[in-house]
């Protein structure tokens, strides 16, 4: 009998490009690193309002522990690494994932599937597409706003992804939601990555002002954000609760396990 071949597993991070903190490995090298190669990889980001919500729902933590790439949102977080280690943490923010990924598939004449947010959003979305990246064949699906999907709406979404058959597929359905089902469905979509992004998606389609890309590169553009939408000062505890947990593990009264 023919010796088998091996499965193939998705591509991921090596232990060497990723800096551990907290419980948590961040890739730290540049997203341009990242393959297209099918099985498909996820992409995640951590932030220190991510952390603080994993604290309280198991999935999303390992959503984020077992991303095939945790990539750090902001500079926050990457205080951990900082004060703990006295390592740096390179940051791959969600616009940056987003439009290095759009520019290398204009680049390769690729596939684009936005899954997430309202038909409305989604039809302002690919008409910018065709608009910046006229090369990117693009395709979308709006699923059910409501708290949870059952299974058939899991089955719609994830047949609507593999009947386009995309190289990248970019959630936006807020967190940690987006996160959760990349995580939990990765496994049956025919694509090379799916990338949480949240927020990009009114971004890109113009629902709400793209923040300056100089608040970005001073690392406020949560600031900018927060006045724009006043309603996520209720994610504030949860920043709070990551800077208890780092002040306790410089202390050494929390212990977290290598994740390399």
């Amino acid at each position: 009998m023919a010796d088998m071949e091996p499965a193939a597993v998705p591509d991921r991070a090596s232990p060497d490009q990723c800096v551990e903190a907290m419980g948590y490995a961040v890739y730290n090298e540049d997203v341009s690193l990242i393959p297209l190669r099918r099985p498909c990889s996820t992409i995640q980001t951590i932030s220190p309002i991510s952390y603080g919500n994993a604290t309280r729902d198991e999935t999303y933590r390992k959503a984020m522990q077992q991303a095939d790439y945790l990539c750090l949102d902001g500079v926050y977080f990457g205080l951990a690494s900082v004060i703990l280690d006295g390592k740096t943490m390179k940051p791959n923010q969600g616009p940056d994932i987003f439009y290095h990924f759009m520019e290398r598939l204009q680049e390769t004449k690729g596939r684009v599937f936005f899954l997430g947010a309202s038909p409305a959003t989604l039809k302002k979305m690919e008409e910018r597409t065709h608009r910046d990246y006229p090369d990117v064949e693009v395709a979308s699906y709006s699923p059910p706003f409501k708290p949870e999907f059952t299974a058939e709406d899991n089955d719609a979404m994830i047949a609507a992804v593999n009947a386009f058959k995309p190289d990248v597929v970019f959630l936006g359905m807020t967190a940690p939601k987006q996160e959760k089902w990349g995580y939990l469905h990765r496994d049956r979509l025919d694509a090379s990555i799916v990338a949480a992004v949240g927020g990009v998606f009114d971004w890109y389609a113009g629902n709400r002002k793209e923040i300056h890309e100089f608040w970005w590169k001073i690392y406020m553009a949560w600031l900018i954000r927060t006045i724009d939408r006043p309603e996520l000062l209720k994610r504030y505890p949860q920043i709070a609760l990551f800077f208890w947990h780092l002040m306790l593990a410089r202390v050494g009264i929390k212990k977290y396990p290598n994740k390399g």
